[in-house]
C-alpha cells in the first residue's frame, strides 16, 4: 500500500470514528487520535501538523467567542425568556412553533453564522420545548441543525467555511455574492423546510403545547447578554463588509460581554468557563491536521486539474459534479478543512464563478447529510448532550439523505439558471 493510500485510509477511519463514536468516546478523541497516528508514523511531520492546526486559529477564536456568549445567555436566563415568548406566539400549535423556530434559525444563521445557530439557538429551542411541555423536542431541535447549513450561503458571514474557501483569494463583493447565491439560497431554505417538515409531520401531528405559562422577567444581566449578541451580529456584518477575519472581533465581543456581565453580577468566571464545550477545539484541530496530510498527497493538484477539465468541457456539468462531489466529501472530513482544500483547488483551476459557487454550495449545504459534515452540526450535538439528549449518527444520516439531496440538486440547478 502506498503512503498516500495509508493517509487516505487513516482519514476515512477517523471520519468513521467521529460518526459512529465506538466505545461512546467523544468525537474529539477520534479526530485527535487520527492526527497523532499520522505524526507517529511520519506520514506528516510535526511542523506540518502544527501548520495545519495554525490554519484554524481564526475559527478557534470565533468559536470561543460564540460559546462564551451562548453560555452567558443560558446562565442569565435569556434563553428562558425567549422560549416563553416563542411558546406564547405558537398559541398551543406544534406546527406553528416548528415554523417559528425555522424562521428564527434563518435570521440567526444569516446574520450571526450557522455556528451561532447551533450554539445560541439550540438551548433556546430546548427551553421553549420545556416551557411548552413538549413530549418529543427532537423535531424542533432538528430544525436548528438543518437550517444552520441550509441558509449558510446567504451572506459571506453566514458560515465561517465561506471565509475559509476564499482564504487564498479575494472575497467577491456583496453585490456579486447576492447575484450568485441569493436564488440558490432561497431554493435551499424552502426545499429544506419542506423535506424536514414532511419527515416530522407525524410527530408534530401528535404534539400539543401547553399554553398560559407565566413569562419570566428578563434580568439586567440577561438583557446585557442579549445586547452583547446583537452587537456581535453588527460587528460581524461590518467585518465581512471590510473583508476582515471574524475570529478576533467575535472573541473580543464574547470576552468583553462576559466580563461586563460577571462584573455586574459579581460572579466568578469559573462556572461560565466550565459550561463551554472545549472539546470542540481539539476536534477541529485534529481535522485540520488530517486535511494537511491529505493536501501533501497531491490531492489539490489532481482536483484542480479535474475541475478545470470539467469546466472547459461543460459548465453545467462542472457545476453538478463539483457541487455533489464536494457535498459528499465534506461529510468525510468536515466542511471547514474540506473548504481549505476545495478553495485552493478552485483558485488553482481558475474556474468560472458558477463552478466556484457550486463548490461553495457543496461545502455549505452538503453537511446536512451527517453528523460530521459541519462544525455547526457537531456543536449542535454538543448542545443536545448538554441537555441530556442525543441522536444516533445513523439516524441523522438517514434523515439527511432525504433532506439534503433534494435541496442540493435544486440549489445547483438554480445556480446554473442565474
Amino acid at each position: 500500500m502506498t503512503e498516500s493510500a495509508i493517509v487516505w485510509s487513516i482519514a476515512g477511519l477517523t471520519a468513521a470514528g467521529v460518526v459512529a463514536r465506538p466505545f461512546r468516546w467523544p468525537e474529539a478523541i477520534w479526530a485527535v487520535l487520527g492526527g497523532l497516528i499520522l505524526v507517529a508514523f511520519q506520514l506528516i511531520g510535526p511542523y506540518d501538523a502544527l501548520a495545519g492546526i495554525a490554519k484554524g486559529i481564526d475559527v478557534y477564536l470565533f468559536l470561543v467567542g460564540m460559546m462564551l456568549l451562548s453560555e452567558l445567555a443560558r446562565r442569565e436566563g435569556l434563553f428562558d425568556w425567549i422560549a416563553a415568548i416563542a411558546t406564547s406566539y405558537a398559541n398551543g400549535s406544534s406546527r406553528c412553533l416548528f415554523v417559528l423556530v425555522y424562521l428564527v434559525g434563518l435570521v440567526v444563521t444569516v446574520f450571526l453564522s450557522n455556528d451561532a445557530t447551533a450554539v445560541v439557538l439550540t438551548p433556546a429551542v430546548y427551553a421553549a420545548c420545556r416551557a411548552g411541555k413538549v413530549r418529543d423536542p427532537m423535531p424542533y431541535l432538528l430544525v436548528c441543525a438543518f437550517i444552520a447549513n441550509a441558509a449558510s450561503f446567504v451572506l459571506p458571514i453566514s458560515n465561517p467555511a465561506n471565509l475559509v474557501i476564499f482564504a487564498g483569494g479575494e472575497m467577491p463583493p456583496l453585490s456579486r455574492w447576492l447575484s450568485t447565491f441569493l436564488l440558490p439560497s432561497i431554493v435551499s431554505i424552502i426545499i429544506t423546510f419542506v423535506c424536514l417538515y414532511w419527515t416530522q409531520r407525524r410527530t408534530l401531528a401528535k404534539e400539543s403545547l401547553a399554553t398560559g405559562a407565566d413569562r419570566p422577567g428578563l434580568t439586567r444581566s440577561g438583557s446585557l447578554a442579549g445586547w452583547g449578541i446583537l452587537v456581535t451580529a453588527i460587528i460581524l456584518v461590518a467585518a465581512s463588509a471590510l473583508h476582515a477575519d471574524l475570529g478576533v472581533p467575535t472573541f473580543l465581543a464574547g470576552t468583553i460581554t462576559t466580563a461586563l456581565v460577571l462584573l455586574l453580577t459579581r460572579q466568578s468566571p469559573a462556572e461560565t468557563l466550565k459550561g463551554i464545550s472545549w472539546s470542540v477545539l481539539p476536534l477541529v484541530a485534529g481535522l485540520f491536521v488530517i486535511v494537511e496530510a491529505l493536501d501533501r498527497t497531491g490531492v489539490i493538484g489532481v482536483l484542480s486539474t479535474q475541475l478545470a477539465s470539467l469546466a472547459s468541457a461543460s459548465q453545467a456539468q462542472a457545476v453538478g459534479v463539483a457541487g455533489a462531489f464536494v457535498a459528499v466529501v465534506c461529510n468525510l472530513v468536515n466542511n471547514l478543512p474540506a473548504g481549505l482544500v476545495a478553495g485552493s483547488a478552485v483558485q488553482a483551476a481558475q474556474v468560472p464563478d458558477k463552478v466556484a459557487g457550486a463548490v461553495l454550495i457543496g461545502v455549505d449545504l452538503g453537511p446536512n447529510l451527517s453528523v460530521t459534515g459541519s462544525l455547526a452540526t457537531i456543536l449542535w450535538l454538543s448542545a443536545l448532550r448538554r441537555e441530556g439528549l442525543d441522536i444516533r449518527g445513523w439516524r441523522l444520516l438517514k434523515l439527511g439523505t432525504v433532506v439534503m439531496f433534494p435541496a442540493l440538486i435544486l440549489s445547483l440547478a438554480s445556480l446554473i439558471l442565474v
